[in-house]
């Protein structure tokens, strides 16, 4: 019978898991390790400069676990998306730690780089060609957006990490891939049934996340020719079929469906059966092979910002924030009018947090907050521009009253400088896929001997 144990140490490198977890993990014996490192999470400027949010030394972490652990086992590791973004700077530098740790411990290792990094001109050529195709939600493209990018990066399936694997790779770092492919490849190299490997990969891709040990907890996909076992691997934590399930939902806008690229699972006859405290038992998921796609992502520089804050606990203010922020916002536009700085060329946001800053919705009737944070957002063309607006709005944002005939009020702001420049900011440009015959036409691989 066709099986693969995977251990799935972090939801992403660089998240860490607690060490207890980790051991317990290798325990199992697994027969490969595999972690999602990257993620658009936390937006467009991490893939906008090619760079990674997580702490060089967490990372470095994560990855020493994962070598000296799969070094002892004798088994190969698999990282997708590498330095969050999955930019070809972020395989380089994923692949240096990875370098520096198998010297420091005489590790002799082959070390695969996969590159999923974009070339505009590239780019273009497939735009033109009809290939590309906006996916729900995507904004309008033409050629210019793809010059407007500052780094493009195609969604790998298993199909790479598959021809890595099947030349020796010890260890395989790949740019951006899917969360499920850097999972999926391994099991259906082993021939385990395909359907399983990619609803395992999917429960899976948040590590611990589908059990009750949670991001620091690991898990342990075991996959099969007939289904597949999700098991707890963090000692006292528990794995439910709801908690098991309920993983289909995250990032999926589909509970039953699962698009990957060059297949759809459903979920609509899959079983979720309790084995013990720590194991779920997975069977009767299908899969149907569709035209194969890959997604695209682009990110690129739309301006520099500024931003202030001032907390505000006036009663009055309180039970209409908003008649606050709009006299604000339009004072602090026509003070700049006058200065010769008209409103199309910036644009200035106030956000209250304490009131709807996340949802920006309207509030339930009669709701007054105790206190609400004002954070002003400044976007311009430059730097020095969208530092000054702010500071247009400073005398506003600390003594504005809307209340004619009372004294002058004074808030507070959190630092001073009251203005912090955040620097050059980034948009999504692309999120769109892409049509290709080969599933490695747009990637590219390097191998080294360590």
């Amino acid at each position: 019978m066709a099986s693969c144990k995977i251990f799935i140490p972090y939801g992403a490198v660089g998240l860490g898991c607690t060490e207890e977890a980790f051991e317990a993990g290798l325990a199992l014996k697994p027969d490969i390790i595999s972690s999602d490192a990257g993620s658009t999470d936390s937006g467009p400027y991490y893939l906008g400069t090619g760079t990674g949010k997580y702490a060089a030394a967490a990372v470095r972490r994560d990855l020493k676990r994962m070598i000296l652990g799969a070094h002892k086992l004798g088994i190969p590791m698999t990282i997708g998306s590498a330095g969050t973004c999955g930019s070809d700077k972020g395989v380089d530098e994923t692949a240096d730690i990875c370098i520096e740790i198998c010297k420091e411990n005489n590790i002799h290792a082959k070390i695969v780089k996969i590159y999923s990094q974009q070339k505009i001109e590239a780019m273009k050529k497939a735009y033109q060609k009809g290939l590309i195709k906006p996916l729900f939600g995507a904004p309008d493209i033409n050629e210019s957006t793809f010059d407007s990018c500052s780094n493009i990066v195609a969604l790998c399936g298993v199909e790479p990490f598959q021809k890595a694997l099947k030349e020796g790779a010890d260890i395989v770092i790949c740019g951006r891939a899917t969360d499920t492919a850097v999972i999926a490849a391994y099991p259906l190299l082993k021939g385990c049934d395909p359907a399983s490997c990619w609803h395992a990969a999917k429960i899976v891709e948040c590590g611990g996340v589908c059990t009750e040990a949670g991001l620091q907890g690991g898990v342990f996909a075991d996959i099969d020719d007939k289904g597949f076992t999700i098991k707890a691997v963090t000692p006292n934590s528990t794995v439910t079929p709801y908690s098991v399930s309920a993983h289909m939902l995250y990032e999926n806008a589909d509970p039953i469906h699962l698009n990957e690229p060059g297949i759809s699972i459903d979920t609509s006859m899959s079983t979720y059966s309790q084995i013990d405290n720590t194991s779920v038992r997975v069977e009767g998921t299908t899969i149907k092979y569709v035209p194969y796609t890959m997604k695209l992502e682009g990110s690129g520089p739309v301006g520099f910002q500024t931003i202030s804050i001032v907390g505000i606990r006036d009663r009055l203010i309180m039970k209409d924030p908003e008649a606050w922020i709009n006299d604000v916002l339009q004072q602090g536009r026509d003070k700049l009018e006058a200065m010769g700085i008209p409103a199309t060329s910036y644009n200035a946001d106030i956000k209250p947090y304490g009131y709807n800053a996340v949802s920006g919705r309207p509030v339930r009737a009669g709701y007054i907050p105790n206190e609400i944070g004002m954070l002003l957002t400044v976007t311009a063309d430059s730097q020095k521009k969208s530092t000054q607006i702010a500071k247009a709005f400073n005398p506003l944002l600390l003594h504005h009253s809307i209340f004619p005939k009372r004294q002058m009020p004074s808030f507070g702001f959190i630092f001073s400088p009251a203005e912090i420049e955040k620097g050059q900011i980034y948009e999504f440009k692309l999120y769109h896929t892409i049509s290709i015959s080969d599933p490695l036409e747009l990637v590219r691989f390097c191998t080294l001997e360590v």
